[in-house]
């Protein structure tokens, strides 16, 4: 199947051929035809699967088609860098159809909301944002959305994980009832399908690849104490001189405590919520144009980043959820190119890597610390868990790698085939972030 195959105006088509995208992901080839007939849908899909392009296309489509002047479209995101990207892309799907968004996010300063106030003024067809600063303009009366014909929530399973559930209702209130409503999520809970049951008339729904991580993505844990992860991943940065790395740490404090350890001796700069919002745009401004190569972030940036060839993603913690550790590794080996993932697992982390590998479907291969590091707890005992249910043992699969002692890093022994064999099949990704820059498939 191409994108000839979806009938777009001859605009968007002509779009889509200059900027070389040929295939639909496994997202947009199901989820599109079912947008294009107009129906509600439930899509569950991860980052990296395609799923931004698979409802800004055809709503894209439906724009150009109607004819229609106001805002006809509104994208809600759980934060303001995805809702930039999400920006950023509708304006290089939509260059040749002179169709306009705008972004609306809190955070910025009085130049930041005045381009946004003109640019409404102006008449853009879609508005993508985040819940808060959305309600401010409501009830300010600074905004009619009573032109709206596609309401679109992306990552609706962070957006009421952050409570927005009732901000979203709010802003629901003030939407014609006669629209058509998509709902992305990268995880389907079952709060989602109680909300979406609020929002959706008759839905359609579709998953894709639910749990898996891409097969690029070579996966490595290290078992360590708390007050060996600083110098371990002082080691690792030392090891290779790597282009593009995001270190994912549990709480802002632990960023800040980290990024003041690294800076001493690498490029490196701290991503966290306290950071103004013009300070946040120039570091990922940075990071993308590979000025600077190392980022220390919170779960910010576990979703929603447009970044290519990020090659190693380091969990200072192990993530708290199984789905956290999935967008968190998918920041790598997008664009079926090749990364890594390496996850510090402590005494208290035991059981969250075993709930992870049962997740992913992985055996995850772990390495031998480094001497200068020394040895760390022995969890292997972690693998062998009660089933309560039961009453029997329930083995969760891993093993200890069989490295040499202080080779660490990549240079021991690899994964079995069978990790990489059990991979996730499909999942096709690459950039959009460039108007013009020559993909074969469209991503998140």
């Amino acid at each position: 199947m191409t994108f000839n195959d979806f009938k777009f105006v001859e605009s968007l088509q002509e779009g889509l051929d200059a900027m070389g995208f040929e295939k639909p992901t496994p997202i947009q080839e199901q989820a599109m035809p079912i947008i294009m007939d107009g129906k509600d849908i439930i899509a569950t899909a991860q980052t990296g699967t395609g799923k931004t392009a698979a409802f800004i296309l055809p709503v894209l489509n439906r724009i150009s088609q109607s004819g229609q002047k106001g805002v006809q479209a509104l994208i809600l995101a759980p934060t303001r860098e995805l809702s930039i990207q999400i920006d950023q892309q509708i304006q290089g799907l939509a260059y040749f159809l002179g169709i306009s968004s705008i972004p609306i996010y809190g955070g910025g300063d009085g130049n930041t909301w005045e381009q946004q106030k003109r640019a409404l003024e102006m008449g853009a067809e879609i508005v993508v944002a985040t819940p808060g600063r959305l309600i401010a303009l409501l009830t300010s009366g600074k905004i009619n959305l009573g032109s709206i014909t596609h309401l679109i929530l992306d990552e609706a399973d962070r957006m009421l994980d952050m409570g927005f559930s009732d901000d979203i209702l709010t802003i629901v209130n003030y939407l014609p009832k006669k629209r058509q409503t998509l709902l992305f999520s990268a995880t389907m809970p079952p709060k989602i399908r109680k909300f979406s049951q609020k929002l959706l008339h008759q839905p359609e729904e579709i998953s894709i690849a639910l749990g898996k991580t891409a097969k690029g993505v070579s996966q490595y844990v290290y078992h360590v104490f708390d007050h060996q992860k600083e110098e371990l991943v002082t080691w690792i940065l030392s090891e290779r001189d790597y282009q593009a790395v995001i270190i994912f740490c549990s709480t802002k404090d632990k960023v800040k405590s980290l990024f003041k350890t690294l800076r001493k001796k690498f490029q490196v700069e701290a991503f966290h919520a306290d950071l103004e919002q013009s300070e946040r745009e120039k570091i990922m401004s940075s990071f993308k144009n590979k000025s600077l190569k190392i980022l220390v972030a919170t779960d910010i940036l576990s979703r929603g980043i447009d970044v290519e060839d990020i090659e190693l993603v380091i969990n200072f913690d192990t993530p708290n959820d199984p789905e956290d550790y999935v967008h968190r590794v998918g920041r790598t080996a997008r664009a079926e190119k090749e990364g890594r993932a390496i996850t510090f697992v402590n005494e208290k982390d035991k059981y969250k890597y075993s709930n992870i590998e049962k997740l992913i479907g992985l055996q995850i291969e772990v390495l031998n610390n480094p001497e200068s590091v020394g040895d760390g707890p022995d969890l292997k005992a972690a693998r062998i868990r009660p089933d309560k249910k039961k009453g029997k043992k329930n083995f969760a699969p891993g093993r200890r790698g069989n490295e040499r002692k202080g080779s660490g890093g990549y240079h021991g022994k690899k994964a079995d085939k069978t990790v990489s064999e059990k991979s996730s099949e499909g999942i096709v990704q690459s950039g959009v972030s460039n108007r013009f820059k020559s993909r074969k498939n469209i991503e998140d």
